[in-house]
């Protein structure tokens, strides 16, 4: 037999977890010495103490830990405990990458300030466009929020163009405004639904398109009304469409890579901007002119509205 400081060595745990082991019921000691009360192991319960240890890592109560070992669980409620604590584990392992990933788009901000040239920024007029597209809200402006909202709807997007028979004439274009007040939904959206909040945002996903497609597509709006300056108007075919009126003076910065580190790129352009006379006049646009498999070769055209300061 081994002492509970032995023992306790051997399984790699503190004596005091082990009495506190005892004291719930859930590892008792082989022998219990009546008058001095010391506690002795056998090496047979080290199997015992290893299903402890991985069952509360996986993150199980200690009472849930001695109802499985105690064998009142049955295997298939066992099984689906161990597949529902699996999806907590990778659900929290996706946050934390999410996490890790506005960490560095942090540290790259801060190693780049001041890098940017002046050759990097074009000031000119864009273009108006026709969007088929869906909307969702999103809890803030930031990537964290805006990447979760705004990859299933254009997955959601494309999926029903396609459907539809539609094939877009041109990039995907995203547009932001601010949530009107007492919102508590979205025109077009994939079961999003109101964020709430003064810093949640109305998030738009298009693809360019042409009036062809859709009226080959037996879009229900007509030529009059369909994509109507600024009013998203829907079609019947599970989207939205609207003439995106171009921007009259836009600063345009080109980012590559993917979008979770678009944050050096949007600071330095706006630190350009305070430098050169200029003030922000809305939320940038993002014309996603590359956007393959790989999202490190991504290739996307920041669209800031500016006005002269």
């Amino acid at each position: 037999m081994f002492t509970i400081g032995d023992f306790a060595r051997y399984g790699r745990v503190s004596a005091r977890m082990l009495r506190h082991y005892d004291a719930i019921g859930l590892l008792r000691p082989a022998r219990t010495d009546p008058v001095s009360g010391y506690r002795f192991y056998e090496a047979a319960q080290l199997a015992r103490l290893n299903r402890i240890i991985a069952l509360k890592d996986l993150g199980f109560s200690l009472q849930q830990v001695g109802a499985i070992l105690d064998e009142q669980v049955s295997v298939p409620e066992l099984r689906g405990m161990l597949r529902l604590r699996q999806a907590e584990l990778e659900e929290a392992l996706t946050a934390a990458g999410a996490r890790l990933a506005q960490v560095e788009a942090r540290l790259r901000t801060i190693e780049s300030e001041g890098r940017m040239s002046a050759d990097d920024v074009v000031v000119k007029r864009t273009e108006t466009v026709l969007l088929a597209e869906l909307s969702g809200i999103a809890a803030s402006y930031g990537p964290e929020d805006i990447g979760p909202v705004i990859q299933p709807l254009y997955d959601e997007l494309c999926r029903r163009l396609a459907a539809a028979g539609v094939t877009a004439a041109g990039p995907g274009l995203a547009y932001y405004e601010d949530v009107p007040e007492e919102s508590t939904g979205s025109t077009g959206s994939a079961g999003s639904t109101n964020g709430g909040g003064s810093d949640a945002v109305v998030v738009h996903a298009g693809m360019v398109v042409t009036p062809e497609a859709l009226a080959k597509a037996g879009a229900k709006t007509d030529g009059s009304s369909s994509g109507r300056s600024g009013i998203p108007a829907p079609t019947g075919l599970g989207f939205d469409v609207v003439t995106l009126p171009g921007l009259d003076c836009a600063a345009t910065v080109v980012h590559h890579g993917p979008m979770s580190r678009i944050l050096p790129t949007a600071q330095n352009l706006a630190h350009w901007i305070d430098a050169n006379g200029y003030r922000s006049a809305g939320y940038a646009r993002e014309l996603y002119l590359e956007c393959p498999p790989d999202q490190e070769k991504w290739i996307t055209e920041i669209q800031e509205p500016v006005v002269r300061a």
